[in-house]
């Protein structure tokens, strides 16, 4: 059956590590173990985050005195899928991954007055303390919001309406191609007379993937991510995992906004849509996410 598969950025650069490229190169090959393993039995879409990533570029950027402009994060954005996506294709092959894999760069259609861009909340780029995030706003112009631990800039996070590469992506699928593509929720892009410009925000990457898995006709939606699912008293001693949730108990304030908010949402966008089960949970339980032995279930 056809799998999409959204991989969380965080599980390729975590929390307080150091960004450097063997740091995420490592666990880009745990991911593609991982991920193989579900390809083994199933046709596989794997869309990507790149929340760590992007924030680190843009912070270079911003901080280079030889650029009179910093890059925009539509352009950031390409440049972390060309990445990412190198990595994941080079690490699924040697993982064993059976037949062609290719990376897409894909760009993702946003409404121009979607009103994210008026009110920032999608975390990017590392945890600071609140005194260094205040420091870096006022030098950067930036958004910063508090998150688990510490404080992040926030960006705009428009709604994903389709991929302009769908209908490649379909012919790819059709030919029994693993496709990596909406890396970081795709390239957010608006269409004026006809032609299209890139827009300053990130996507988020689960809806994304939830948008492109109804549009490709997939039969399985999985979120993996690094706990093992959706916990209820999340960080308690009393925390226990949920292991099936239906579309009409997800009420939108009862999961944090920055985590597993957008996971749920996600979740059950695609199974209204489609009907067809979703699943969130940890990475490493990925082939049994699919075969609904692992992580929180969510359906109708």
């Amino acid at each position: 059956m056809l799998v999409v598969a959204a991989l969380g950025g965080n599980a390729l650069l975590r929390r307080g590590e150091s960004p450097d490229q063997c740091v995420q190169r490592h666990h880009v090959a745990e991911a593609a173990t991982a991920l193989a393993k579900v390809a083994a039995d199933h046709q596989l879409v794997v869309c990507h985050g790149n929340g760590p990533q992007i924030g680190m570029l843009a912070l270079e950027s911003e901080s280079d005195d030889q650029l009179t402009e910093a890059f925009t994060l539509d352009v950031l954005g390409a440049q972390t899928q060309g990445m990412i996506g190198y990595w994941l294709v080079q690490e699924l092959a040697n993982a064993g991954l059976p037949g062609p894999v290719a990376a897409i760069v894909t760009q993702t259609r946003v409404d121009p007055g979607d009103p994210s861009f008026a009110a920032p909340t999608k975390p990017i780029g590392p945890l600071y303390d609140e005194q260094r995030a205040q420091e870096l706003a006022s030098a950067h112009t930036w958004s910063i919001a508090p998150d688990s631990g510490g404080w992040r800039r926030v960006v705009p996070s428009p709604a994903p309406l389709t991929l302009v590469e769908e209908a490649v992506i379909a012919r790819l699928v059709a030919e029994g191609v693993t496709v990596v593509c909406g890396g970081g929720g795709g390239v957010p892009v608006v269409g004026e007379a006809g032609r299209l410009r890139g827009v300053d925000g990130v996507v988020d990457k689960d809806l994304t993937a939830a948008v492109l898995a109804a549009a490709l006709g997939a039969e399985r939606f999985v979120v993996l991510t690094d706990v093992p699912g959706v916990m209820r008293d999340f960080g308690t001693p009393d925390q226990e995992l949920v292991r099936e949730l239906r579309v009409a108990d997800i009420e939108p304030g009862d999961y944090p906004a920055g985590s597993m908010g957008p996971k749920l949402a996600a979740c059950a966008d695609f199974v209204r849509r489609t009907g067809r089960p979703a699943a969130i949970g940890s990475l490493e339980d990925a082939a049994l996410l699919v075969a609904g032995e692992a992580g929180t279930a969510v359906s109708l």
